[in-house]
């Protein structure tokens, strides 16, 4: 080991001083590569940086004036993440069943599986007005893209008026898949969200 020391030493002293500073950076910088190789695990790259997993509160907004039985309704999400989006039913509910609903999203989408808590109902016979209301709870899973290993749960209300068609002689339409002359539809949702 002195032998090598005291060679490179000579090689040193015969260089010019430029050539002397760049042989003592490339050693200095050889050095330090090996020093942070050892100190990173095999197999690991250590410019490699997982982001922390981010918590937190999500709000979902779903809203519709759809006269049509459109199973995809325009989203917006904000807190944790915030996107605009399409929440596409799969499957609904009535009081305490479980409906699922996937939110999509231009980078990834995820499931909303759902339970109604409360709901009610209201018919005017005579106008054709109808309202409807829901309130229950909800879990996000099975996300994709940048919700992959989406985690949360929380609750929501879901709101929707209307005037339902009419028949020719007056009479309110009772087809419940005759498209309506006008509907509002609202779901407002507040979760807490875990993102890995």
């Amino acid at each position: 080991m002195k032998q090598g020391i005291k060679q490179a030493a000579a090689r040193l002293r015969g260089m010019s001083t430029g050539r002397k500073r760049a042989a003592v950076t490339a050693m200095l910088g050889a050095a330090v590569a090996t020093v942070v190789g050892l100190a990173v695990p095999a197999g690991a790259s250590p410019l490699a940086v997982r982001p922390a997993a981010v918590t937190g509160t999500e709000r979902f907004q779903v809203m519709s004036t759809a006269t049509n039985n459109s199973p995809n309704s325009p989203l917006i999400a904000w807190g944790v993440f915030t996107g605009a989006g399409v929440d596409r039913e799969i499957s609904s509910n009535a009081a305490g069943t479980k409906g699922v609903d996937s939110f999509i999203f231009s980078n990834g989408k995820f499931t909303v599986t759902h339970t109604a808590k409360t709901q009610k109902q209201a018919f005017n016979a005579k106008t054709c007005f109808y309202s409807f209301s829901q309130t229950g709870v909800f879990t996000l899973s099975a996300g994709t893209g940048k919700y992959k290993g989406i985690r949360g749960s929380g609750k929501y209300a879901l709101t929707v008026i209307g005037i339902g068609p009419k028949l020719k002689s007056g009479a309110c339409n009772p087809n419940q898949n005759a498209r309506s002359i006008a509907n509002q539809q609202e779901i407002a949702g507040l979760a807490s969200v875990k993102l890995p």
